[in-house]
């Protein structure tokens, strides 16, 4: 072979290496082809390929390097809720993977976009009960919007490119790519990257059948009492303006689910507050005394209904959304608006009449002063020397002029926080609502500082909550976001203990929890703190946590026993709300 044959030989060679990729390079290249910058995850042996192909793309793809993996997963939803986009996790197989599965469930029924990729045995040990093999798929199918094993890498194009798209597309949520060792390490021709625009069977919005629109108006402009209730499809359908225009030309009073939270600017003058278990007294009241009941975007949650046989019975209910399963599914439409309302609503509101229904919204104006003597003066301006977490919103609100993102975990701290905090613009409300997860406020923070960096986060968890998941101050110490985390510390779990204070005679069982000293914990990561018991000592506390550059931790010793009202009993109707 001549010289020029050999040359022309090895730069064939190098062609065709340039055109071929490992499954986990393949990985990696979908990930940058669909926008991701941030991966949240932990290694392990069946997914090592990818971690060894990760240390070639860390000048593109951040990894952060959690403390659990179910940090990770509420990482990439805190991540999705403030950015907008699909949030990414990664695990190994077995434990790895099924600890991601609380986070999966959370986001299934939240509506969050997540991908999650779990390492998975070689597919020649599948069904053998390998070192740590678990049928991740079947255990996972109930809580992902989709699923799927990849034992061949010429797939993993193809299949991630699935996911994100029926991740990303209709009713966000979660999905899960198993992906076996040998398909990570396999060598195969890279044809490419091309986005998914199209799956056969899968239709992310129904067709909008004009006609229902139409009939939607009718029933809408006949009203007296028309009453809007809205949940997070108005954020996740980025149709915020959307649905300012369409309330503003109707008039109407407009109430948010926990979810819908932020959709709506707080002070808007047509919002009369949040609906359900725990929300105003204005709106659950009133929810069984209008006469038309626009659902937007919502999924008539038990938490916000009550009673289904005591729910809105007078009302024509008129259901704006894009999932078809949710129409007709708690609460009985007389009018169906499939569709994205980032479409219906234009629509919508092109029909209406433009209305004044002033003298219905004071009607609600009146209920909410009712509260505010009851309930709301006392919890945000207490008499007592014990301090309530209401004042401390309130003084936060304050401080943040309603413009921080606010993160919540599960219990009192969360009602009242959703409840009190002010929200100047979307996608600044993080909760975990459907689910309802203790442990998700500090991990889902960090996520919510990467996907909104520009912004303070603020996560405010109680002390039973952040136990949960303690370790990813681990995280925050290693990579440096910037969250402010302030815990509310009664010294109980607060939510059990109300209700066994309400309805189980005060018999206390096991809710009294013991805590470490935080701020000590907080130290021993590297990351400043401080704790309060006086009310004096408030507002510069807040002020130091909020000025401070990184990550800080502030503790605020608040009332044992101080419960969380309005509340709606378990198994009572809406209007039977509680004031006290």
């Amino acid at each position: 072979m001549s010289t020029l044959e050999k040359t022309e030989t090895k730069e064939n060679q190098k062609t065709t290496m340039a055109s071929q990729l490992t499954g986990s390079q393949a990985v990696l290249e979908a990930l940058i082809h669909e926008g991701v910058d941030t991966v949240f995850g932990y290694p392990g042996g069946a997914i090592m390929p990818i971690y060894d192909a990760l240390y070639d793309y860390n000048d593109r793809l951040k990894h952060i390097l959690v403390r659990h993996e179910q940090g990770g997963i509420h990482a990439a939803q805190g991540y999705a809720r403030t950015s907008g986009r699909v949030g990414v996790a990664f695990a190994t197989s077995g434990p790895g993977a099924t600890n991601l599965v609380t986070g999966l469930a959370d986001a299934m029924i939240d509506s969050n976009p997540i991908v999650c990729i779990t390492g998975q045995v070689f597919a020649s040990l599948l069904g053998t009960d390998a070192f740590q093999e678990t049928d991740v798929v079947n255990i996972t199918s109930p809580v992902t919007k989709w699923n799927y094993q990849v034992t061949d890498a010429t797939e993993i194009p193809s299949v991630l490119a699935k996911a994100f798209y029926i991740a990303s597309t209709g009713r966000p949520g979660p999905v899960l790519i198993d992906i076996t060792k040998n398909a990570q390490l396999q060598l195969f021709d890279y044809k490419g990257y091309k986005p998914c625009d199209h799956v056969r069977s899968y239709r992310p919005a129904p067709i909008v059948r004009k006609e229902y629109v139409e009939e939607a108006a009718k029933v809408i402009n006949a009203a007296k009492k028309p009453f809007v209730v809205f949940g997070q499809g108005i954020i996740l359908g980025k149709a915020e303006q959307e649905f300012k225009n369409f309330i503003e030309k109707g008039g109407f009073p407009a109430a948010t689910t926990v979810m819908g939270l932020s959709a709506l600017e707080t002070d808007h003058p047509l919002h009369v507050g949040m609906l359900g278990m725990h929300g105003n007294y204005a709106p659950n009241v009133m929810t069984n005394e209008c006469d038309v009941l626009i659902a937007i975007g919502m999924r008539f949650d038990d938490r916000v209904t009550g009673r289904l046989d005591k729910y809105a019975k007078q009302a024509k209910v008129i259901h704006l959304d894009i999932d078809p399963a949710e129409i007709d599914k708690n609460v009985k439409s007389a009018v169906p608006v499939w569709g994205d309302c980032k479409e219906t609503l234009p629509l919508l509101t092109k029909m209406i009449d433009k209305v004044n229904h002033s003298e219905w919204v004071q009607q609600f104006r009146e209920l909410e002063k009712e509260e505010i003597k009851e309930v709301i003066q006392d919890e945000l301006n207490p008499k007592g020397d014990v301090m309530t977490m209401g004042e401390v919103i309130k003084v936060l609100n304050e401080l943040t002029g309603g413009d921080a993102v606010i993160v919540t975990d599960v219990g009192q701290h969360q009602m009242v926080t959703c409840r009190y905090a002010k929200f100047n613009s979307s996608k600044s409300n993080v909760t975990s609502g459907g689910l309802g997860t203790m442990g998700f406020g500090l991990p889902a923070a960090i996520g919510a500082w990467y996907g909104a960096p520009h912004r303070d986060v603020v996560a405010i968890i109680g002390d039973g909550g952040i136990q949960m998941t303690i370790q990813e101050l681990g995280t925050i110490m290693q990579f440096g976001a910037k969250v402010k985390i302030l815990i509310l510390n009664n010294e109980f779990l607060g939510m059990v203990r109300q209700w066994q204070q309400l309805f189980h005679d005060r018999r206390y069982s096991f809710v009294n929890i013991t805590s470490p000293d935080f701020v000590a914990v907080a130290k021993g990561y590297y990351i400043d703190g401080n704790k309060i018991s006086e009310r004096k000592d408030l507002r510069g506390a807040l002020e130091t946590m909020l000025n401070h550059d990184g990550s800080y931790l502030l503790e605020v010793m608040v009332g044992k026993e101080n419960n969380v009202f309005p509340m709606v009993a378990q198994g009572t109707s809406v209007s039977e709300i509680r004031l006290k």
